[in-house]
C-alpha cells in the first residue's frame, strides 16, 4: 500500500539535490499556488474556451474561471479530507497532512494548462493530422517510434499538462514550474504512457517526460503497475472531484443564463440532490429572492456543498482501497444512489442540450479547422526549414521551443507545444494571416 508519509512531499522538481527551505509564511504547497496563478500559461487561461462559444453580454465561464472555481471546491474537499484522516488515525499519520487541501487547490488550477486552443476539438484536430492528414508519412519518413507515434495520435491536454510543468524549455530553468513533486502528481489523472490507452484514448505523460513521471511516482511510492504504468496518487481523486462537481453543476448553471435550458428545468435538476422534505426546505428559502439567476445561483451553491461532502466521504471511506490502488471508478461514481442519480441526469441533459447545441457545434467545428490548418503549416514548416515560407514561418516562434532538434520527434513537439499554448483569438488572428484573409494593421 501507498503511505501518506511518502505521498506528501515537499520535495520541488528540478530542485532535488539543492532545496532551499525559504523561511517564510506560506508553506511549500502554497508557494505552489502561487507559483501557478502568477504565469504566464495560467493567465492565457482567460481565453480558451470552457463550454460555450463568445457570448456577448451574458458571462459565462472560460479556462481561468472554470480552473479557479474547481480550485476553491479542491481545497474544500482537501480540508474535508484531512480533518477526517486526522481523526481517523490522529496527527502522526503523516507530518503536512493538513495541507492536501493547499496541494488539491494548487494541483485544480493547473489541471487544464495543457489544453490546446477550442478544447477537445483542438485535441481532435491535432490526433486528426497526424493519424488522418498528411502528418502520416511523417513517422516512417523519420523513424518515429511506435511509442513516440501513440502520444501524437493521441493528443492529450493532461500529457501536454505534465510536460508544461516539468519540461526545461530553451532558455528556462530546470524542472519548469519547479512544483513539489506531490502537485504535480495530483494532477495526473491517467498515470501510464499512451502504449496503455484503452478506448477512453486518454494517458499522462509523453515519451519525452517518461522518465521524469517514473522519477516522481517512484519517490512518493506510488504502486508500479508495470513499466511506465503505475496506480493513481490519491489526491488526484479529489482534484478529479473538483471539476467533476464544477463542470457539471456550472455547465448547468451557464446554460440558464444562454436560455438553453429553462429555469423549471435548472430547479428541478438542482432540487433532485435534496429527499422530498429537504426541498420544501430549499424552494422556501430560494423564494426569498425574486432575481431567476439569483435563485439558481443559490441552488447551486448548495448542491456543489452536497456534492464536495459526499465525495470527501466517499474517499476517506474507500481510503484503503485507494492506497492500495484497487479503488474503481471515481468518487463521484460511488456517491449515494439518489446523488448519483441527480448527478447522472444532469450529466445526460448537459451532453444533450449543452454540449451539443448549435453554438457549441458550430465554435468546435470552426476551432477544429483553425488548429488543423496551424498544425499542416507549422509541422510542413520545421520538416522544411531552408523553404523560404518555412523561414517567415519559423520567424514566429519563439526561442524557447526546439524547432531545429535533430530528434523528429521532438521536433513535432515544439509545434505541439507552440500551438497548444495559444489562446483561442490568438490561434484565430494567427489563421486568419498565414491564410491571407487579413493583414495586419501598417
Amino acid at each position: 500500500m501507498m503511505n501518506w508519509q511518502k505521498l506528501i512531499s515537499t520535495k520541488r522538481f528540478g530542485l532535488e539535490t539543492y532545496h532551499d527551505e525559504q523561511k517564510q509564511d506560506r508553506t511549500e504547497f502554497q508557494r505552489d499556488f502561487d507559483r501557478l496563478v502568477f504565469s504566464s500559461p495560467f493567465r492565457r487561461l482567460q481565453n480558451k474556451t470552457q463550454v460555450f462559444p463568445l457570448p456577448g453580454n451574458i458571462f459565462v465561464h472560460n479556462r481561468l474561471t472554470h480552473s479557479i472555481e474547481v480550485s476553491c471546491v479542491g481545497r474544500s474537499l482537501g480540508n474535508n479530507v484531512s480533518k477526517q484522516l486526522i481523526a481517523k488515525h490522529g496527527e502522526n499519520i503523516c507530518e503536512h497532512i493538513s495541507e492536501i487541501g493547499s496541494i488539491v487547490s494548487a494541483g485544480c488550477l493547473a489541471h487544464d494548462m495543457g489544453n490546446p486552443p477550442f478544447g477537445h476539438s483542438g485535441e481532435t484536430a491535432i490526433s486528426s493530422y497526424f493519424s488522418e492528414g498528411n502528418g502520416q508519412q511523417l513517422k516512417e519518413k523519420y523513424g518515429i517510434t511506435n511509442s513516440q507515434w501513440n502520444d501524437i495520435i493521441n493528443f492529450e491536454g493532461n500529457a501536454n499538462a505534465f510536460r508544461l510543468l516539468t519540461h526545461q524549455f530553451n532558455g528556462r530553468r530546470k524542472g519548469g514550474f519547479v512544483l513539489t513533486y506531490s502537485t504535480i502528481a495530483s494532477i495526473v489523472k491517467y498515470p501510464y504512457q499512451s502504449d496503455y490507452i484503452g478506448k477512453k484514448k486518454k494517458f499522462g505523460f509523453f515519451q519525452s517526460e517518461k522518465d521524469d513521471f517514473v522519477k516522481i511516482a517512484d519517490d512518493l511510492g506510488m504502486i508500479k503497475i508495470s513499466d511506465y504504468k503505475y496506480a493513481r496518487h490519491p489526491l488526484v481523486y479529489l482534484v478529479e472531484a473538483a471539476d467533476d462537481i464544477c463542470y457539471e453543476i456550472m455547465d448547468i448553471e451557464d446554460a440558464h443564463k444562454l436560455k438553453l435550458v429553462s429555469l423549471d428545468e435548472t430547479k428541478h435538476l438542482f432540487l433532485n440532490f435534496f429527499p422530498e422534505d429537504v426541498q420544501k426546505r430549499k424552494v422556501e428559502h430560494m423564494d426569498k429572492v425574486t432575481d431567476e439567476n439569483e435563485q439558481i445561483a443559490y441552488l447551486r451553491s448548495i448542491v456543489i456543498g452536497v456534492l464536495v461532502d459526499e465525495c470527501s466521504k466517499v474517499f476517506v471511506e474507500n481510503e484503503e482501497a485507494i492506497l492500495s490502488g484497487t479503488f474503481e471508478g471515481s468518487l463521484v461514481d460511488n456517491m449515494q444512489p439518489h446523488i448519483h442519480a441527480a448527478y447522472k441526469e444532469c450529466e445526460k441533459l448537459s451532453y444533450k442540450r449543452i454540449y451539443k447545441s448549435k453554438d457549441v457545434v458550430d465554435i468546435e467545428i470552426a476551432g477544429y479547422n483553425i488548429i488543423y490548418t496551424l498544425i499542416e503549416k507549422e509541422i510542413n514548416a520545421v520538416f522544411n526549414a531552408e523553404k523560404a515560407y518555412s523561414k517567415q514561418l519559423l520567424a514566429r516562434i519563439p526561442e524557447q521551443y526546439e524547432t531545429n532538434s535533430e530528434d523528429p520527434y521532438r521536433r513535432i513537439l515544439s509545434v505541439l507545444d507552440y500551438i497548444s499554448g495559444m489562446t483561442d483569438i490568438y490561434a484565430l488572428n494567427l489563421y486568419q494571416k498565414i491564410t491571407g484573409m487579413s493583414l495586419p494593421n501598417l
